[in-house]
């Protein structure tokens, strides 16, 4: 059995089950769903994750900086290296609400503004997502910042599928094409899950009592995660009922 399966997962299964029991996750998994619903969700999901995904190889690069000058050089390299296949994601969520933006206007008399949309102000949830990173990085614990991309990464690997299966059945494999950034993270993530496992088992196995420390920081992205979600769900729920009242 590995340290992570005994020092750290026993400490992140509570928020881990929520990925079953949030009203979010079982609106999304529902399948009677409208397709109205889900389509402006994956706008504001593509839209507001540009502000999630935007800092995400500068983290990463400067977690790696701080292992290295607290003499961890290995695992400080192995981070560096890893921020540079980050790079420029963000730009991915951004095209896909416009594209996303664009199939929408072309059905509704409510027209929206992608480029607005991106630019619309953060939800508390993406603000503490980013100070939680910014806490691990400056910390003692910078592998802190790997434990929140462990945590983040388990959701895009077991929940991201289940919710593009939904998309698929909801408003058909047109749709699903242009969510380029959650098909390509629901795949990738496997490999840079494999990686944060390595380097926090690394950790654990000279300091196996830091496995609770690891799973606060894993918890809390993951937390804030799931409130992003539900406010992008809350956005769409109200974008969705003006365009009913406009129509009543």
């Amino acid at each position: 059995m590995s340290l992570i399966q005994t020092q750290y997962l026993p400490h992140v299964m509570e928020t881990r089950a929520r990925l079953d029991t949030e009203p979010v996750v079982r609106t999304l998994l529902a399948p009677d769903i409208t397709p109205d619903l889900m389509a402006r969700f994956l706008i504001e999901w593509s839209a507001r994750g540009a502000y999630m995904t935007e800092p995400v190889d500068g983290w990463i690069r400067g977690a790696g900086e701080r292992c290295i000058a607290l003499g961890q050089e290995k695992v400080g390299r192995q981070l560096i290296t890893h921020a540079k296949h980050e790079a420029g994601h963000h730009l991915m969520t951004i095209q896909d609400a416009r594209v996303l933006t664009a199939q929408w206007n072309a059905n509704h008399s409510q027209q929206l503004d992608a480029e607005a949309l991106v630019a619309q102000a953060p939800t508390a949830a993406m603000r503490e997502y980013r100070q939680v990173h910014d806490e691990a990085i400056t910390g003692d614990l910078p592998l802190g910042q790997a434990a929140i991309e462990y945590e983040v990464g388990y959701l895009a690997v077991v929940l991201v599928p289940r919710i593009l299966a939904n998309v698929r059945a909801v408003l058909g494999q047109g749709t699903l094409d242009t969510l380029t950034f959650l098909r390509e993270h629901a795949e990738v993530d496997v490999g840079h899950t494999a990686l944060n496992e390595r380097m926090m088992e690394g950790l654990l196995s000279t300091h196996p009592e830091e496995g609770r420390r690891l799973a606060s920081f894993g918890s809390r992205g993951l937390d804030c995660y799931l409130r992003f979600l539900d406010d992008c769900m809350e956005a769409a729920r109200r974008s969705v009922g003006s365009v009913t009242a406009a129509a009543a």
